[in-house]
């Protein structure tokens, strides 16, 4: 019977390791490399301490701290001692500290914790009650020496506790079983031709997520390839530290949102003499991916060595464990350009000629890894639909959830004869997925299915508006009619001038005016722990009044 548990002890014969690096300076970092067998070694002292506390097959252990060499074998640990891995969220706006306190309490009960594990500095934040788990110090814990008995190997027991984004509902808890968490991660190594012996990934996506959890921490990990860490917050601070990591240590694997190639293309520039021939796969995903983003990010990183056939453009999600659907390595974007009209009026994707006008242009987001089906299906039917014809995406195979934790109502609602319904809209050419946008998101104005990241994109372009904060809705006006709303982030002077600039390129972008335009300051757009958009929250910020212009 295979577990999380042997693949660890595999890796750990390994001579490859991990090298978390942080900031030194302006343009300067420290790196300590551990080898796997030594981190290892480490996480069984770890887990022996957990032991101790009476943690084992079927404990939660919740985490909370930044990226660190302690939490990464505090996850480790976890899993050697059988337990639960729920990793917490980090506050994302110092401002939000109130409802950071109180999601974490959310979470931290919904998902019926036994054990809280804090980085001394954010325990702080977190006030102590009477129906709160068990609370230890990281530096406490890992600190600790005790001796490690190891559990059975139980390919059912529940490996990770997920919570979801949050970017249009409440996070949820997606259970995710050890069976479930090696399906995906053989699927994902498969289709991305991964080799252990030469493969270098390097990350800083925030292991509360599930593409920095998974797909780039537990598969390197579970595998024995090496990887170079660095934590979110240093990559925000300074964008070009991420290609920096790329180039000195070799990287070849690395994953990100699209908004993080938007953020490294400005950086390159400054970068100076950079070397990133290595690179081969540069994975776009967790976000709507903007085909002109993707070039950008390549004139900028082509002078560096940097392929444009590595640019891998992939769809994945917190309930499939994390990877869903791959291209074939080195083949770089593909895009499906289709007609806007046909796509707004009657739900169909008719290929055309690229164009300047009347054209929609999306990333092509490859085949589903081993292990995995999709489809797309009729909304009110549920039957399924042929290629390019928009439907909803609906998924089934071996690394797919078994459900929502603690709740049944939402498991049941979530599947469809065995499908997965994923809420997005999708459709299918030549077996290949694209998504065009999330169904609960979409704004329907006189019958036409306008999508918001459209609107989104042409307003970041308007100068004064901060790129990647900017969010459009559909809202009811009159006669109940639905229209469009958008909300941007500015620091200009001129807001008049600004919001006259928004409106023109609101009806520019997709032919129908924008009812309200609001603009508010730097940090004010609602965005999820791992800085997707939340329209629905907007939406009902803006409807109590809260956005002030």
């Amino acid at each position: 019977m295979d577990s999380l548990l042997n693949r660890l002890e595999q890796a750990a014969t390994s001579r490859r390791g991990i090298t978390f690096v942080e900031p030194a300076g302006t343009d300067a970092y420290r790196a300590e490399r551990v080898e796997w067998a030594r981190l290892h070694e480490d996480a069984r002292r770890v887990a022996g301490a957990l032991q101790r506390r009476g943690v084992g097959p079927g404990a939660h252990v919740a985490m909370l701290g930044p990226t660190s060499r302690p939490l990464v074998t505090t996850i480790q640990a976890t899993w050697l001692a059988g337990a639960t891995v729920v990793m917490l969220p980090l506050p994302m706006r110092l401002a939000s500290i109130d409802e950071f306190v109180a999601a974490t309490r959310t979470r931290v009960q919904h998902a019926d914790v036994d054990l809280l594990v804090v980085d001394r500095a954010l325990a702080e934040l977190l006030d102590p009650r009477d129906d709160d788990p068990d609370v230890v110090m990281l530096d406490a814990l890992t600190s600790e020496r005790a001796s490690y008995d190891r559990p059975k190997d139980d390919h059912d027991a529940l490996a990770v506790l997920q919570f979801t984004s949050g970017s249009t509902a409440d996070p949820k808890g997606v259970m995710l079983p050890h069976s479930r968490v090696l399906a995906n991660m053989d699927g994902a190594t498969k289709a991305a031709a991964m080799d252990p012996d030469h493969d270098v990934c390097v990350s800083w996506l925030p292991l509360y997520h599930d593409m920095g959890l998974i797909g780039l921490l537990t598969i390197p990990m579970a595998t024995g390839a090496e990887l170079v860490l660095g934590a979110p917050q240093d990559f925000l601070a300074s964008p070009a530290r991420w290609v920096r990591w790329m180039s000195d240590f070799r990287g070849t694997v690395t994953a990100g949102p699209n908004f993080a190639y938007a953020l490294a293309t400005r950086a390159l520039p400054r970068c100076g003499a950079l070397d990133l021939s290595a690179w081969r796969i540069a994975l776009n995903g967790a976000e709507p991916i903007d085909p002109g983003t993707v070039d950008r990010f390549v004139s900028a990183a082509a002078p560096h060595g940097f392929d444009a056939r590595a640019v891998f453009c992939a769809f994945g999600m917190a309930e499939v464990t994390i990877a869903g659907t791959f291209p074939e390595p080195m083949t770089g974007m593909a895009l499906d350009t289709v007609s806007r009209d046909e796509l707004e009026h009657a739900g169909r994707a008719i290929a055309v000629d690229p164009a300047p006008d009347g054209v929609r242009q999306f990333a092509r987001l490859g085949r589903p890894v081993p292990g995995l089906e999709i489809r797309a299906v009729d909304r009110v039917t549920g039957d399924p639909l042929p290629e390019r014809v928009v439907g909803e995406l609906e998924i089934r195979g071996t690394s797919v959830t078994t459900g929502y934790y603690r709740r049944p109502d939402v498991t049941e609602a979530a599947f469809h004869d065995g499908w997965l319904r994923t809420g997005d809209l999708a459709y299918l050419v030549d077996g290949e997925l694209v998504v065009c946008g999330r169904i609960k998101d979409v704004i329907i104005v006189g019958g036409r299915n306008v999508l918001p990241e459209d609107v989104e994109r042409a307003v970041a372009s308007v100068d004064g508006v901060r790129a990647g904060n900017v969010i459009a809705f559909g809202d009811h006006a009159r006669r109940g009619r639905e229209s469009v709303v958008v909300v941007a982030e500015s620091r200009a002077d001129d807001v008049r001038a600004v919001r006259s600039a928004v409106a023109q390129r609101v009806r520019d972008a997709v032919g129908v005016p924008a009812r309200d335009i609001v603009l508010v300051a730097p940090g004010t757009i609602p965005k999820t722990s791992s800085g997707k958009l939340q329209r629905s929250v907007c939406k009902a910020r803006y409807h109590a009044g809260d956005l002030a212009s």
